[in-house]
């Protein structure tokens, strides 16, 4: 298993502060998603096996603005089954960024290259098929959607095909590839644990063309999401008041973040609206300090750098700002 942000129990084993005491900013989910009332929930959703069509299908189609769309577990599922869907090939992954893209193409047997960013364009060539999260994660770098679908009909020409991981897309969507008509090699992931805040719920969505998207129904089986899961999935897709006052929201708390940290000598190289990336060589320093205060960032070593995910309630940005003041005045 890959290591990933959360692991509070871990950290609080590691460092003997109960798990309750902390703060997890490791993650880069929204600590102030979207509830709904559970009483609200029919008690059809718990003791009857779940349906398709029963509106969530519409309602993300009408959010993502594509008429072809298959419900996952999280967009985790999709990340490994896709590479069931092709023939052992070459594969690029845009690095540094998300280790499970490339954890789930050599388990199914592909030959898998990270390739900067910078150096994609002269070796498209030599490969068959593209991984880019964009936004990406950890560093927050845009690859503008006009050079994707470059980069897909060169892939597509001959055969190719290019994988778009949209995970941390719906705080600013404006270069997300869903509303494009989907075409033969493009493939779209989005969840609804970053923005939504709903990791609990594991509800995500693949995006390609109806033969892809059975290919990969028939793989995953049936009943790939709860009832209760679809059920609130549907009515956070639907909540378009919540969602336009996040977006703002989290504007506004990510531009906080970002000056926080530059305030206290942690220059943010990239940031989503969920999520700043400081680049430094003392990550596991960092990390350690942080969590010696009962405070749990993501640290990344290859390349060195630490994520800050968005605190909550304003006693949680008290505290952050608390321990940078206490760690920057050493």
């Amino acid at each position: 298993m890959l290591e990933h942000g959360g692991g509070v129990r871990v950290a609080a084993a590691h460092f003997g502060i109960p798990p309750g005491a902390w703060l997890d900013l490791s993650t880069g989910i929204n600590p102030l998603g979207w509830r709904a009332p559970l009483g609200e929930m029919p008690a059809a959703a718990w003791s009857r096996l779940p349906e398709v069509e029963d509106g969530l299908e519409q309602a993300a189609r009408e959010y993502y603005g594509s008429a072809h769309l298959l419900p996952v577990a999280g967009s985790q599922a999709a990340i490994q089954v896709l590479p069931r869907l092709f023939s052992p090939a070459r594969v690029a992954v845009v690095e540094p960024t998300y280790a499970e893209h490339a954890h789930a193409w050599r388990a199914a047997g592909h030959a898998v290259v990270g390739v900067a960013l910078s150096d994609l364009g002269g070796d498209l060539e030599g490969f068959d098929g593209v991984v880019v999260v964009n936004p990406n994660n950890p560093t927050g770098r845009i690859v503008p959607r006009a050079r994707l679908l470059d980069w897909h009909g060169r892939l597509a020409a001959r055969g190719g095909w290019l994988v778009v991981d949209e995970a941390f897309m719906d705080s600013d969507p404006g270069e997300s590839l869903t509303p494009h008509p989907p075409m033969a090699g493009l493939f779209v992931l989005r969840s609804l644990g970053k923005f939504f805040g709903l990791a609990g719920l594991r509800v995500g969505f693949l995006l390609a063309l109806p033969e892809a998207l059975e290919q990969a129904r028939e793989l995953l089986g049936p009943w790939g999401l709860s009832g209760p899961s679809r059920w609130l999935a549907t009515r956070a897709l639907r909540d378009r008041d919540w969602q336009a006052a996040a977006r703002l929201s989290l504007r506004t708390r990510s531009r906080e973040l970002v000056r926080l940290l530059d305030r206290h000598g942690l220059p943010v190289s990239g940031h989503t609206a969920l999520f700043a990336w400081v680049a430094t060589e003392r990550s596991e320093e960092w990390w350690t300090e942080f969590g010696r205060n009962g405070i749990l960032v993501r640290r990344f070593l290859r390349p060195g750098g630490v994520r800050f995910g968005l605190p909550g309630g304003e006693a949680e940005w008290r505290r952050l700002e608390g321990v940078l003041g206490a760690l920057s005045g050493r």
